[in-house]
């Protein structure tokens, strides 16, 4: 459906999910899954920061000045934006946020599209990270879920190993 002149110029910004060490969290999605730390924003008197991460497009850079960079952040489609309440890295008595999948159910996952499942796997395989679902199990092959440093879910999954699922004559793409 075309958007409707009142909507039209809507876009989904962002994701936000609340983070217990910045440092991990930003490891995490810069390093394992590729994505830019944008731009952060601390909130002294609330004791909290925001950290704003993306997929850069080839060529597309960050701008310096304040005011160019909140429209390149904020103007941008599917932005993931972190947040710090600041201490929960040193308490020993945080329990951690809610990842959503235990009871009560809620938040559900984030979905990263890859070329290749199986080798992103492979490759996070290497790098340690905890999975939820290898691409070989359960009944919907050729898809994951990685965890995240709070215990998100993370599925990978690729466009052609999805147009399987409504094509069910061919098997999923990466799946041996």
């Amino acid at each position: 459906m075309i958007q409707s002149p009142e909507t039209r110029g809507f876009v989904l910004n962002q994701t936000m999910l609340r983070v217990r060490d910045p440092q991990a969290s930003i490891r995490f999605y810069r390093d394992v899954l590729g994505m830019t730390l944008l731009h952060r924003i601390d909130f002294e008197e609330m004791r909290f920061s925001l950290y704003f991460l993306a997929y850069l497009k080839e060529g597309e850079t960050i701008p310096e000045k304040p005011a160019e960079k909140a429209r390149f952040v904020f103007d941008r489609e599917t932005t993931l934006e972190l947040t710090h309440n600041w201490g929960t890295e040193v308490d020993a008595t945080f329990a951690g946020y809610h990842s959503g999948n235990d009871e009560p159910r809620g938040f559900g996952h984030l979905g990263i599209s890859v070329p290749d499942v199986e080798e992103a796997c492979a490759r996070f395989e290497r790098l340690g990270i905890p999975f939820r679902k290898r691409p070989g199990e359960g009944k919907m092959k050729g898809l994951a879920f990685i965890l995240d440093p709070d215990g998100y879910w993370i599925e990978i999954l690729s466009s052609e190993g999805m147009a399987a699922f409504v094509s069910p004559s061919a098997p999923p793409a990466g799946v041996r």
